[in-house]
């Protein structure tokens, strides 16, 4: 017959055994996704990460402790799926902003940005690797009468702030802006 305190160390010892008999789905690879390739998100193309490249992915959320982390994790990571998207849809020359103008193959405008960047972040939260953060519906601003501008938005789970997730400003491979969402829809300069 076991009293109460050697059931409590039973549990306790294995509750602290390693995970061996408790199996993950872990997916190798996403399923294949659409990206934008032009302006307005006109065309499209299907792209299929590697399993290696998305081990690469799911290396960078390793041990985030916080938020602010994960947010830096998150930028890394757009970063990189942009790379490797990039390599496959031709968005690899897009540059900063809108700089060589519509038509130019490869250069995507706020709106393309803001819906690769949307798909990213759905795949890292998908595949589990967001812990401290949210997708939301994608925002637009107006800093000026004809100038509206969109980018990508999550949301912390904890405090309930939300951050713009800006790729546009930077050319392809590099990581996005994320700022406080009110100070992005007001037109304020990144701090990096």
């Amino acid at each position: 017959m076991s009293t109460p305190g050697t059931m409590f160390v039973m549990y306790l010892t294995l509750a602290c055994l390693p995970a061996l008999s408790v199996a993950v789905a872990v997916s190798p690879a996403p399923p294949p996704f659409m990206s934008c390739t032009d302006f307005h998100c006109d065309r499209e193309r299907e792209v299929q990460l590697t399993t290696r490249q998305w081990q690469n992915i799911r290396t960078l959320f390793t041990g985030t402790v916080s938020p602010e982390q994960e947010r830096n994790r998150i930028r890394r990571a757009v970063a990189l799926l942009e790379v490797y998207a990039g390599n496959i849809t031709g968005t690899w020359r897009d540059l900063p902003r809108n700089r060589t103008g519509e038509g130019s193959q490869g250069q995507l405008d706020c709106i393309s940005e803001s819906k690769n960047t949307t798909t990213y972040l759905a795949l890292l939260h998908n595949n589990g690797l967001l812990r401290w953060h949210d997708i939301e519906e994608r925002q637009v601003r107006h800093t000026f009468v004809f100038n509206a501008h969109w980018s990508a938005v999550i949301r912390d789970r904890i405090s309930g702030k939300r951050y713009a997730v800006d790729s546009w400003f930077r050319g392809n491979g590099y990581p996005p802006y994320i700022q406080p969402l009110q100070e992005w829809k007001s037109g304020r300069r990144f701090d990096r």
